[in-house]
């Protein structure tokens, strides 16, 4: 495993991160919280130290389980967080992965800190992302103010925000990053899925900041794992099986299409995280970990065959011509409102 720096904190973050989401949810399958612990006790024996959770994964699961793991080992590990769903009041609504609401007053996020950092058992968060904001997150003076006092006074190292929860948000990213120069933003991004994902991390590089990028998603959930085939079924309570049969088809024509990227050093899975990790501005990447083999071959991405130039071309003239597929429309319900099926649960 290779680790790289968070500029302005001293953190020194894994390539590959453990996102919370799936052992803490259900919609992924569901763990107990030993296999749970055990599986996140694996990836760090792995050289996995990027933990992120949420504090509405679970209502407040993902965090007690980090507790549960690392007690004792809290200076070993890097946790990020996020914060801005209300799910003490509406946790109990959620109809599958549809959004519930959120509150990001400023009390109510010095509120929810606080109470974040009683279930992890720890005095300070590393990273304490606004979960999922919209523009009005991003235009509100007094929330980042408080960010500001909650470092300012020690209980957390950074901040940043986390986009979505389906593909976007692409104005929202781009103003937080001129304006309020996040030290992290977390997006979905992958070779299948790259807007607006590389559009937001080109202006971090025209904006000249520091802000650093968790990509999530990064296997276009489970797609570039390349493990997929036309009989593949997914369980009644993983988020996959609501996805339209065109989305399993037409992503296999896909993978086939990078099975170049296979060889004795690396697996397609590993070529989708060193893609990413190919731009320095991504800090960290946050592949879907629901089992011992894909922490042992996902730890190891690191220390795999590098894309050359040639791969990194191929792959963009693949992009350009959608490889060789039509692109699909965009579905929307009877409101006009974009249908967020496949993301919003994250």
């Amino acid at each position: 495993m290779k680790y790289r720096e968070l500029p302005g904190t001293g953190l020194q973050v894994s390539e590959v991160g453990f996102g919370m989401w799936t052992v803490s949810t259900g919609w992924w399958g569901n763990y107990s919280d030993a296999e749970a612990v055990r599986l996140m006790r694996e990836a760090f024996d792995g050289g996995i130290t990027l933990f992120d959770a949420a504090d509405t994964y679970g209502n407040g699961r993902s965090e007690d389980l980090l507790r549960q793991a690392f007690q004792g080992d809290r200076d070993k590990i890097v946790i990020a967080t996020k914060v801005g769903y209300d799910f003490r009041q509406h946790g109990n609504e959620r109809r599958g992965q549809r959004e519930i609401p959120q509150d990001f007053r400023p009390q109510a996020v010095r509120d929810a800190t606080d109470a974040a950092l009683s279930r992890l058992g720890t005095d300070v968060v590393d990273v304490l992302q606004l979960h999922n904001i919209r523009m009005d997150q991003v235009e509100d003076d007094n929330l980042w103010e408080v960010l500001e006092d909650l470092r300012s006074c020690g209980k957390i190292r950074c901040y940043g925000v986390a986009l979505g929860p389906a593909i976007g948000w692409l104005a929202e990213g781009v103003l937080a990053i001129r304006r309020r120069k996040p030290a992290v933003l977390q997006h979905i991004y992958n070779m299948l899925e790259q807007y607006p994902g590389a559009v937001l991390q080109q202006e971090a590089e025209r904006a000249n900041v520091q802000t650093r990028f968790f990509v999530r998603v990064p296997h276009s959930s489970g797609m570039l794992e390349g493990k997929y085939t036309e009989n593949t079924v997914f369980a009644a309570n993983d988020h996959r099986s609501h996805r339209p049969r065109s989305w399993l088809l037409n992503g296999i024509k896909k993978v086939n299409q990078l099975r170049f990227l296979e060889h004795s050093g690396r697996t397609l899975g590993q070529a989708a995280l060193l893609w990413l990790l190919a731009d320095s501005r991504v800090i960290s990447t946050l592949p879907n970990i629901y089992n011992s083999e894909q922490i042992m071959e996902f730890s190891a991405a690191s220390d795999a065959a590098p894309l050359t130039s040639t791969e990194l071309e191929r792959i963009r003239n693949l992009v350009q011509a959608n490889f060789g597929l039509e692109p699909e429309p965009p579905r929307f319900k009877g409101t006009m409102e974009l249908e967020t099926v496949p993301h919003v649960s994250q």
